[in-house]
């Protein structure tokens, strides 16, 4: 994630300082990023050096809150972290507190916001009146999740690192839900809270909705939404096509950022830079979100 934010950086014209921990991660860095990078870590860096005004954090999902709560004690003002923010509600939590004692915005990276194909679905949805319902899976690849390397605390929360990508995507174009009723079964190694998720219930804009994942085989991401006029396909949630009077018709991109870049990237970090947070997952937002992500994962919150 950090060498696409540096691609988009670099295509921006932004003059940035990249941090990095280790000799590794510096090096591939640099391999793919015309930028030299700091070595030794965000804390030798913040004694020696000003604070930024404004960071990016792209860090594993187990140092995202760390290093977020560092940046606003040393007195940054605005914070683009990577999702989900935390490895779970309570380290959410601690980075909105800070966030909101401090004065300064934190917003959480889910840049599926940003596609092309979520900016058409939403001015669709918008002309049709709001969401009647939808219906969202997400399956995962389970043979290539454990090859990857991720830590056992990550695998454990494997919903909340990864899945509520399209979840996130789902609520945020429809509501969050009022009305929640969560189903799961069975476990894996890697994840024992659940193996099988399945739920239905209505969101705050009235849209009826139900998801469903089976993690014992390979799945994938998809979200399909009724309006009054059409039903939006997201499959992949890239792509978006639409079915009208049982007529499918592909809708194509207005432009090709998002084949240029990691999808959704270039139109966030333009955003945040910009100080346009009107489509960001704030931290706040990201807190009250943990609660319902906890309901569908089984995770029992730590409040």
């Amino acid at each position: 994630m950090a060498r696409a934010y540096g691609a988009v950086l670099v295509d921006l014209g932004v003059e940035f300082q990249v941090i990095g921990r280790s000799e590794a991660s510096a090096s591939a860095f640099e391999a793919e990023v015309p930028v030299r990078v700091v070595r030794g870590g965000l804390e030798n860096v913040l004694r020696s050096a000003p604070h930024p005004d404004r960071a990016i954090v792209a860090v594993g999902v187990d140092g995202l809150a760390g290093a977020a709560v560092r940046l606003l004690q040393s007195g940054c003002a605005r914070i683009l972290l990577e999702k989900p923010g935390g490895l779970d509600d309570s380290q959410v939590r601690s980075v909105a507190e800070v966030s909101a004692a401090t004065g300064a915005a934190v917003l959480v990276a889910y840049n599926r916001r940003f596609y092309e194909s979520t900016a058409r679905a939403r001015r669709l949805i918008v002309d049709d009146g709001g969401v009647e319902s939808f219906d969202l899976e997400f399956g995962e690849r389970v043979d290539a999740i454990g090859s990857v390397g991720f830590p056992d605390s990550v695998l454990r929360r494997w919903f909340l690192a990864n899945s509520t990508h399209p979840v996130d995507l789902a609520f945020h174009l429809a509501g969050r839900p009022v009305e929640l009723d969560a189903q799961r079964s069975g476990s894996l190694d890697w994840h024992p809270s659940a193996a099988v998720f399945r739920g239905s219930g209505t969101t705050d804009s009235g849209a009826r909705f139900q998801y469903r994942a089976d993690w014992r085989t390979t799945g994938s991401w998809g979200l399909e939404i009724e309006t009054r006029r059409r039903r939006l396909l997201l499959r992949p949630l890239e792509r978006l096509r639409m079915v009208v009077d049982g007529v499918e018709d592909e809708v194509e991109p207005e432009d090709d950022v998002d084949q240029r870049f990691k999808p959704g990237l270039h139109r966030q970090v333009a955003a945040f830079l910009d100080g346009d947070d009107r489509l960001a997952c704030t931290v706040a937002e990201q807190v009250e979100n943990c609660a319902v992500y906890d309901r569908i994962a089984g995770y029992g919150s730590s409040r």
